[in-house]
């Protein structure tokens, strides 16, 4: 049972998994940070960068305009920040720009060496 237990968390998926969240975590943090100056450049353009007090007609829709602008801001700063660099990566990697190693390593060498000895005998 523990062998199965070692084994399913040494497995690659897992391994991502928590690598991801620790990470989206941490970026989380910086994304909060550029809302944070965000809104306050809003709050020194438009006077307030809190909308909690808007009322109009008795019907308290400031909170609801507060999140709605700052999710817009987390979505472009995902956009512009992760997104579009990883589809200039991924460009780049398709038409073949990055340079593939020239020479095999010494693990294909050895590799090769022991293929060609088994076949030998």
């Amino acid at each position: 049972m523990i062998k199965g237990f070692k084994d399913f968390l040494m497995r690659g998926n897992v391994v991502d998994l928590a690598v991801a969240v620790v990470i989206g975590t941490a970026f989380a943090k910086v994304v909060e940070a550029f809302v944070t100056v965000i809104m306050d450049l809003i709050g020194k353009v438009g006077g307030k960068p809190n909308f909690s007090s808007i009322n109009p007609g008795g019907v308290h829709i400031g909170a609801f305009l507060t999140q709605l602008v700052a999710f817009v801001i987390v979505a472009a700063a995902v956009y512009f920040i992760v997104v579009v660099p990883m589809n200039h990566l991924a460009e780049r990697r398709k038409a073949g720009v990055e340079p593939e190693s020239e020479a095999p390593s010494e693990e294909v060498i050895l590799l090769t060496e022991i293929r060609d000895s088994l076949r030998a005998r």
